[in-house]
């Protein structure tokens, strides 16, 4: 966090925008799909640092908001519609490395949903939605990552085994969705129920 925070000064020093850095975050999510399409052997590498670039930029966007205080209703749903738009591209990239389409579908699905409820409690009353939960988005940017880089070292040895890896990536993201998507209900019929 503190690396977010020195790097957002530097950008907001440097006049950076909050959506010129979610755009980033977008492009490099895109550009990660892209890499995942050729699944060459080096270029699913590429794809995997392209998810880590949108992560850094997701963290960066919000600390930006933070030190300019430029938080707005709008910039908040923009921000939200583009995070499920980069997790797209993500699984997107896995199958591309070999993961089944309907796990990816089914493990967006799920993540998709938690993020659904953890919205509609909040517009129901509840004050925040604090729990943090086992399917949060910094595990899906660690098993897209780990799965990318995974789906091309395996590849290296052979091709049937970063298929393997793509596909476990995708299983483990829909687990931990599930998994995570319980712990939220739990929190939220504690709390409004």
């Amino acid at each position: 966090m503190r690396l977010a925070y020195r790097l957002a000064c530097v950008l907001v020093r440097a006049g950076a925008s909050a959506a010129t850095v979610t755009l980033v975050g977008i492009a490099a999510s895109v550009g990660a799909l892209a890499a995942g399409f050729f699944h060459a052997q080096y270029w699913i590498f590429v794809a995997a640092g392209l998810v880590m670039i949108a992560a850094v930029a997701d963290t960066l966007d919000s600390a930006i908001i933070v030190l300019t205080g430029r938080l707005t209703r709008l910039g908040y749903i923009y921000n939200s519609v583009a995070d499920r738009i980069v997790e797209a591209c993500w699984l997107g990239a896995l199958v591309f490395a070999g993961a089944p389409g309907w796990l990816a579908a089914a493990a967006g699905g799920v993540s998709w949903l938690h993020e659904y409820v953890r919205a509609r409690a909040i517009a129901a009353g509840m004050n925040s939605t604090g729990e943090v939960t086992m399917g949060e988005r910094p595990m899906r940017v660690i098993v897209a990552v780990a799965g990318l880089t995974l789906s091309g070292l395996t590849a290296l040895i052979s091709t049937d085994l970063g298929v393997g890896a793509a596909a476990m990536a995708g299983t483990v993201w829909l687990l931990l969705g599930i998994g995570g998507f319980i712990q939220l209900l739990d929190a939220v019929h504690d709390a409004l129920g």
